[in-house]
């Protein structure tokens, strides 16, 4: 027995610093309490008796592990009376068929370790000496949670010294108390490279239709600055937000207020666009409005009948609509971004159509006098 305990110390010492010194590795730790029948052979001339023991379990992979055990009996001498100390340490090798997820865990082990026997006589070789033993067997693990679980175990044993044969059947409980992963940790999958967004508004430039936004505007998915009411003005211009759908707007996004309509008769000769000195007072009435307020615009609106093909009559009232915005520019100094001549063609008639008169009405030429907003 003495020589006995420093051993089995040292064989547990260096159980326990295993994972320490494989600490990447670390899989599962099991403390494995165990109460057991030991057979002894009859040459040892020894009771069967009961066998108590514990064991380190360091599982470093899901299929392998080692164990270092200690177990003790205190069996009667069959022949002279008496009974012997029975003390063992070993360590085994364990290979399991199945992972630790697995609620049942067979398993094959073998190993070797010292035996002591202690007390009774000389009588037999089966008391009052120490041995070299070697054991195979198996068993099965049962897992009742992650921490907990039940284990089996049959091992047979023999004594090199003396040429013996020995068994022992136990069952036993396991505690698991540090667990981890022997695999590493995948990488993170790499951030997606983002896509070029030139102008920084949060929408990448394949899919911008606007590119160059202002820095700072709001926009909408595509990359257009928002334009809550459709008028035409961007919100960030926008002086007058919720203008009604329709409605005609300045550029800061106001509605156009007109304030005088005036219809000029112009008579031109037949395909053209000149007109003649009679009108110049006419056209100095819509200078003379433009003059007295810097902040009006006009629009110049040309129109025909509907004599000839609808397209001539489009450009026809173009023509001559621009000839009515020419002579304010360079006659009367009106500033152009002031004037906008716009041909309606025989879209807008103001009379019939059917009469001579009627389509001499709507030969005509209109100034829209509005506020610039």
């Amino acid at each position: 027995m003495n020589t006995l305990r420093p051993l089995s110390a040292a064989i547990i010492a260096a159980a326990i610093s295993t994972p320490a010194l494989a600490d990447d590795d670390l899989q599962t730790i099991y403390i494995n309490p165990f109460a057991g029948y030991q057979y002894f052979d009859d040459k040892r001339d020894l009771d069967e008796e009961a066998t108590y023991g514990f064991g380190l379990e360091y599982r470093f992979l899901p299929q392998w592990a080692v164990e270092a055990v200690y177990s003790t009996a205190n069996p009667d001498i069959k022949d002279g009376g008496g009974d012997v100390d029975f003390d063992e340490v070993r360590v085994d090798g364990l290979y399991y068929f199945g992972s630790q997820e697995d609620r049942w865990n067979p398993y094959l082990a073998a190993g070797a370790g010292h035996a002591d026997f202690d007390g009774g006589t000389m009588k037999t070789p089966g008391t009052n000496h120490d041995e070299t033993r070697v054991n195979l067997g198996g068993g099965v693990r049962y897992n009742v949670t992650d921490l907990l679980s039940l284990r089996g175990d049959l091992r047979a044993f023999h004594g090199i010294d003396e040429s013996t044969f020995d068994a022992q059947a136990s069952l036993g409980l396991s505690l698991a108390f540090s667990r981890g992963s022997s695999e590493p940790e995948p990488a993170p999958a790499p951030a997606p490279r983002p896509e070029p967004d030139a102008d920084s508004d949060g929408v990448p430039d394949n899919q911008d239709q606007c590119p160059g936004t202002v820095a700072g505007a709001m926009v909408d998915q595509n990359g257009c600055e928002l334009d809550t009411d459709g008028d035409g003005v961007v919100d960030r211009l926008d002086d007058c937000p919720g203008t009604p759908p329709g409605r005609e707007v300045g550029d800061r996004g106001c509605e156009l207020v007109t304030l005088e309509t005036i219809t000029l008769y112009i008579t031109f000769p037949l395909n053209s666009a000149e007109i003649g000195n009679q009108y110049d007072d006419d056209i100095r009435e819509i200078a003379d409005a433009l003059e007295a307020d810097p902040d009006v615009t006009t629009e110049i609106a040309g129109h025909t009948d509907s004599s000839g093909p609808s397209a001539y009559n489009q450009e026809l009232s173009q023509r001559r609509a621009e000839a009515v915005a020419d002579r304010l520019v360079e006659l009367y100094g009106i500033d152009s971004s002031r004037v906008s001549p716009v041909g309606y063609g025989e879209s807008d008639p103001v009379a019939t159509n059917e009469t001579a008169e009627g389509r001499a009405q709507n030969r005509r030429v209109e100034a829209r006098i509005q506020v610039r907003q």
